[in-house]
């Protein structure tokens, strides 16, 4: 019989994961701070728990997926959390988009109790989810990782361990300094040629065919011609994401010029309510000042 694996956040990105750890056969015990949003794999045979450490006391392989990285030390470390409750032996893998200093801190804290554990952070956004092509980046023990990787193939196309513990996050924010670069210039793109008066989509079609080509181009091009603002990431996600970044960057005496930048077009796209817009929104700066719409 199968591993039975406990997942921890079955939102955009959590609970397509879920169903195809589902249709790979492994039995799911499931959580979610919101429980509507775990109906839909609870139908597809997921077994619904009411807490984290509920999850914990009854699976063997416990993954999460959240938004911040108070959530993910809240179910870890907290009172009745996953690391109080899971049973000796058990691997705890949090693949939410955290700090390499608290993948570090629950490392360490589970190996003191028998518990191994990787961070397991992931790119690709709600389509890679969807369709099963999630890029995973791992830190951790790389036998755990090794004896892991039948899971992760479950719901991803990439897959690499980076080294010891952290080093996971590290490597997500690498992901995201990138990332910032490539939504920046797409968004400027799209502007300015609008403003010259070009036909967008054959450009958009020309620039994915050159060297301009990238993920950010590709997946949110024609989202933002359809006027489609619905997170595949979230916008306040992205704020995260972006300020870990930086705060590591200035642990590592390193200035990133770009990566400030993007992170304060985010931070105005916050303030004026996309918070809960996906990352493409970021044309709205230009185009249109209405979250509504």
């Amino acid at each position: 019989m199968s591993q039975t694996i406990g997942f921890i956040g079955t939102g955009v990105m959590g609970s397509s994961m879920v169903k195809h750890l589902l249709n790979a056969g492994y039995p799911v015990h499931v959580t979610n701070r919101t429980k509507s949003k775990a109906d839909e794999v609870v139908k597809m045979g997921a077994v619904w728990k009411d807490s984290p450490a509920a999850v914990a006391q009854t699976s063997d392989i416990i993954l999460s997926i959240v938004g911040f990285p108070s959530d993910v030390e809240q179910i870890y470390l907290g009172e009745n959390g996953i690391l109080e409750s899971a049973k000796k032996g058990a691997v705890v893998i949090d693949m939410t988009t955290s700090t390499p200093t608290l993948a570090k801190e629950i490392y360490h804290k589970a190996k003191e109790k028998n518990i191994r554990s990787l961070d397991a952070p992931v790119s690709g956004g709600d389509a890679g989810a969807r369709n099963g092509t999630l890029t995973v980046m791992v830190g951790g023990d790389k036998e755990t990782y090794q004896e892991m990787e039948p899971v992760f193939k479950t719901f991803s196309s990439s897959l690499m361990w980076h080294g010891e513990a952290g080093s996971g996050q590290y490597t997500k924010m690498a992901n995201q300094i990138m990332v910032a670069g490539t939504m920046t210039g797409l968004a400027e793109m799209l502007v300015y040629a609008k403003a010259a008066g070009l036909d967008l989509e054959k450009v958009i079609r020309t620039v994915n065919g050159g060297a301009a080509r990238n993920w950010s181009l590709g997946n949110y091009g024609s989202r933002i011609l359809e006027e489609d603002y619905e997170p595949g990431f979230f916008i306040k996600h992205f704020i995260k994401d972006l300020k870990i970044a930086l705060d590591e960057a200035e642990k590592l005496n390193l200035k990133l010029p770009g990566t400030e930048k993007a992170y304060d077009i985010y931070k105005q796209l916050d303030s004026l309510g996309y918070g809960d817009k996906g990352t493409q929104a970021i044309v709205k700066l230009w185009w249109d000042e209405s979250p509504t719409n």
